[in-house]
């Protein structure tokens, strides 16, 4: 069976490739990271690590040295003599590291080549990881119907809820990595990763709703569909300027929002500190903007990718596995 190094193997994207865990800090040096854990060696490398930064141009920087670094590490260890491929999976779609990977897998000792991952929005487990939309919308969700206010609000932008949006599944992601990893038609290709189907709000927010036993809130625009959607007696609106209804880094904060997870944790019997850990943040940011995100999966097709997943199942059964973890309450 081939084996395989991963970095950031418990995160969203990287949990799903079965793995012996080791602990290394990818911020150190090459040569520090060299002298860390022994008999790291594989023919396959997974990177699937990312450290968020304020900035963009920040952010290319710290990541793209970590992955420089550890190239180098592996390098330095011997490591890279056995490694055929290096998979890298950058986070949120984001562009760095090809040319890294390039310039390093002509200097390696096994002449390995690369694949890089463009995957989006994705939806998967992982506790108090950064980039976690399912988490966190699912205790939004949770929270929301515990304060009995009323119907559940869409928190996000107006303009966003009736528009695009792909998403990646990261099993889906981790199915993937593993024909990345060997089909020969990947070979030194950079590719999207989403699920195959294009998804809207208005279409995903509505059977949250359903699933966390709560009424969907009236929301504009889209009248022909008031009723199914939540927009009852509404009328078509233009876009606002509004980019979140609902902050919710100051939503997560409230007194009474916190007052609601510890009724609703200590009655369903939850992880106390999941609410501290979800990532208010970046689900501002997924259901704040105000474009359209149509991702393309037809290069992979044409290398003969034939996965497929549709959105609203991977929410789903990601909302049930982090009901079985006890971060969500049970759905009845």
């Amino acid at each position: 069976m081939p084996s395989a190094i991963v970095t950031s193997a418990t995160g969203i994207l990287g949990r799903e490739i079965n793995v012996v865990h080791k602990h290394i800090d990818l911020t150190s040096s090459a040569e520090e990271m060299a002298e860390q854990p022994k008999n790291v060696e594989g023919e396959y490398m997974f990177f699937a690590a990312y450290l968020a930064k304020d900035s963009e141009k920040e952010a290319a920087n710290v990541n793209g040295a970590m992955l420089k670094n550890f190239l180098e590490a592996l390098k330095v260890k011997g490591a890279d003599k056995k490694i055929k491929r290096v998979v890298l999976t950058t986070a949120g779609a984001k562009q760095y590291g090809l040319e890294i990977l390039a310039d390093a897998a002509k200097n390696s000792a096994s002449g390995w080549d690369w694949v890089v991952t463009y995957p989006n929005d994705v939806i998967g487990v992982a506790k108090g990881n950064f980039m976690n939309l399912a988490t966190s919308i699912g205790l939004y969700c949770a929270v929301s119907k515990e304060l009995g206010n009323g119907d559940l609000v869409f928190s996000g932008s107006e303009t966003f809820y009736t528009k695009s949006d792909c998403f990646t599944y990261s099993r889906l992601h981790a199915s993937f990595n593993t024909w990345a990893a060997l089909g020969p038609k990947a070979s030194n290709q950079a590719f999207n990763v989403v699920n195959g189907d294009v998804e809207s709000w208005q279409n995903l927010f509505p059977k949250l709703a359903r699933k966390f036993g709560t009424t969907m809130a009236e929301r504009p625009p889209l009248a022909d569909f008031a009723g199914e959607r939540g927009l009852q007696d509404n009328k078509v609106l233009k876009q606002s300027a509004v980019e979140q209804r609902i902050d919710l880094m100051k939503w997560g904060q409230r007194d009474d929002v916190k007052a609601a997870w510890k009724k609703l944790a200590e009655r369903e019997g939850l992880e106390h500190d999941a609410f501290e850990k979800a990532t208010w943040g970046f689900l501002g940011f997924v259901l704040g903007r105000n474009f359209d995100l149509v991702i393309s999966m037809s290069k992979a097709r044409k290398a003969g990718w034939t996965g497929y997943v549709d959105s609203w199942d991977a929410l789903s059964e990601c909302s049930d596995e982090l009901a079985n973890e006890k971060v969500l309450p049970k759905f009845k």
